[in-house]
């Protein structure tokens, strides 16, 4: 890459594009700018060129794209309606795009017949992004350590979660690991076309995820099993929780029980030279917030 690129991270203040800032920033010579809509809240590094704007609003994209020719593209909607003019905008002025798809993708199906909602909004991305003529990697991550958070307000105040399909094995992924997948793809030749696939090191069902916060934290944790519709009520009525989610979250959890256990993969070390974290390494990371 040439070394005065200018990349532009989108959704730079969440969880895996604040790691993408800040390890670009270590990492990279050219000029790093960020996409945010409350630039005041930021609380990123002085050197990084902060835009106000948000993927909703195409005049505030197109500013924040002036001069930039790569891009970080975080899909942070649960449908695919506005990714025909973000692609379009995005081209006009870039000549890459790493995109932070899902793991819900299928391969070689369509995205009308990608089963899972989530699969389906950002299969579509990944195909307007394809069909537009930029350079492009897809990053498709497994369940991302961070969504464990939601547990953090029950753990604070009591020694036993609540939860549905307890059962349910996932492969967590620190979102530092997908961040330096994305820097690697960003700043570095032979990612072109490439559908990195990434997961953790290990897999743990929600019980035993709950188990090692609990280790971690010196504290008797314990999973308390609830049916679906209970653990719906619950999250229905949970302010923090977006309500459009909780279906295809509930039912996206009965569909990975139904299926085989996760396949691991190990991507993550291949592109950086590191192995990925474990489960146990993202709590001892993020304990103060379980605290």
């Amino acid at each position: 890459m040439a070394a005065q690129t200018t990349i532009l991270v989108t959704g730079a203040t969440g969880n895996v594009g604040r790691q993408v800032v800040s390890q670009l920033i270590a990492a990279h010579s050219g000029k790093v700018r960020a996409l945010t809509r409350n630039p005041a809240a930021a609380e990123l590094p002085d050197d990084v060129d902060i835009r106000q704007g948000d993927l909703g609003d195409p005049s505030a994209l197109e500013a924040a794209l002036e001069g930039a020719n790569t891009v970080f593209l975080m899909w942070p909607f649960h449908h695919a309606d506005p990714a025909a003019a973000v692609v379009d905008v995005i081209k006009r002025h870039a000549q890459r795009v790493v995109f932070l798809s899902s793991g819900a993708v299928q391969t070689g199906l369509a995205p009308a017949r990608q089963p899972h909602p989530v699969g389906r909004s950002h299969a579509r991305v990944e195909q307007l992004i394809e069909e537009s003529g930029l350079r492009w990697t897809h990053l498709r991550p497994s369940t991302f350590a961070a969504n464990t958070l939601w547990w953090a307000p029950q753990i604070r105040t009591a020694d036993v979660v609540h939860g549905a399909y307890g059962d349910v094995p996932m492969a967590l992924l620190h979102e530092a690991d997908i961040a330096a997948v994305a820097v690697h793809a960003l700043t570095a030749d032979g990612h072109d076309r490439a559908i990195h696939i990434l997961t953790g090191p290990e897999v743990l069902t929600q019980a035993e995820q709950i188990r090692t916060i609990g280790q971690v934290l010196s504290r008797p944790l314990q999973w308390q099993e609830l049916s679906h519709e209970a653990a719906r009520r619950r999250l229905l009525v949970d302010a923090t929780f977006p309500d459009s989610f909780v279906d295809p979250l509930l039912d996206g959890y009965a569909d990975m029980l139904a299926c085989p256990r996760p396949a691991l993969t190990r991507t993550v070390e291949a592109v950086t030279g590191t192995p990925a974290r474990t489960y146990r390494t993202w709590v001892s990371d993020h304990a103060t917030d379980f605290r």
